[in-house]
């Protein structure tokens, strides 16, 4: 009997013990449900994290600027998680078609990239226009004959000088187009003296020219005009009408005009155009 008694014991406490797991396991399932009913679906902005007004580092290495502020109100009002994902220009299609980022949201020209990807309407008109050092003898474009002129890759700044065909001439005077990784660095090499003039988005100019005690001036030649857009992966209609409805409403209660206002050093609020497109 003694037997029996020891065997039936061990059983109890086998199904006491099955019965504690089930119950554990489930509670476990149950945590990781609500987890992921409760967490924030993200928003990842692929941006040029040297490229000023529009998006860069804070002196307190924060990222900053004006199309992240609103990206930024974006997320809040449309419930997403903002995630600012600084990107190397030159492969912002990799990033884009690969999903590492969801948008390209960084003052991006729509201008020779129509069919390449799924755009917002542009909300920003932009000029190219060409930098020198104050005491240059440069004052034209004439003048930059036989001169060393730079743009960052893979920037309009670049394309308005080897893709648009009313300035292939002009830039065909020049000793050499060179390239560089970023505006900060062309700024360098200008100040230096290692080149003669840049070719740059108005913003970026602005913002130099503002910081620069005088160092630089804009010459009054432009060498285009633009528009600025946030472009999506090619067929991404669903997330471009979403950010479009939103931005809409913004504009249409002032959020976005007072988000440009901060940036008045870089003449951004002159140069605003959503109104135009928002009914």
């Amino acid at each position: 009997m003694k037997k029996y008694r020891l065997v039936s014991l061990i059983l109890v406490v086998l199904s006491i013990f099955a019965f504690t797991a089930c119950k554990s396991e489930v509670k476990t399932e149950s945590v990781e449900t609500v987890e992921n009913e409760t967490s924030t679906k993200k928003f990842v902005v692929g941006f040029d994290a040297e490229y000023p007004p529009y998006g860069y580092m804070a002196e307190d290495g924060s990222y900053t600027g004006f199309d992240l502020d609103l990206a930024k109100e974006f997320c809040n009002r449309a419930g997403y998680e903002f995630v600012a994902q600084p990107i190397d220009w030159d492969s912002k299609d990799l990033e884009l078609n690969s999903g590492n980022i969801d948008c390209i949201w960084n003052g991006f020209t729509i201008t020779g990239r129509e069919d390449d990807y799924t755009w917002t309407f542009p909300y920003v008109d932009n000029s190219i226009v060409l930098i020198v050092n104050n005491d240059s003898d440069i004052y034209t474009k004439a003048d930059l004959a036989g001169k060393v002129v730079m743009a960052q890759a893979g920037s309009t700044g670049l394309a308005a000088l080897t893709e648009d065909d009313a300035n292939k001439e002009f830039a065909s005077t020049f000793a050499s187009l060179e390239q560089c990784a970023d505006y900060n660095s062309a700024f360098m090499n200008l100040e230096s003296g290692v080149i003669d003039c840049i070719s740059v988005d108005i913003g970026v100019a602005k913002y130099q020219l503002n910081n620069s005690g005088g160092k630089f001036r804009q010459l009054d030649d432009i060498v285009s005009k633009e528009q600025y857009a946030i472009g999506f992966k090619k067929g991404n209609t669903e997330l471009r009408n979403e950010v479009e409805k939103v931005l809409s409403s913004m504009w249409k209660d002032g959020t976005f005009s007072k988000i440009a206002n901060k940036y008045v050093d870089f003449a951004l609020p002159s140069m605003i155009c959503i109104g135009d497109y928002v009914e």
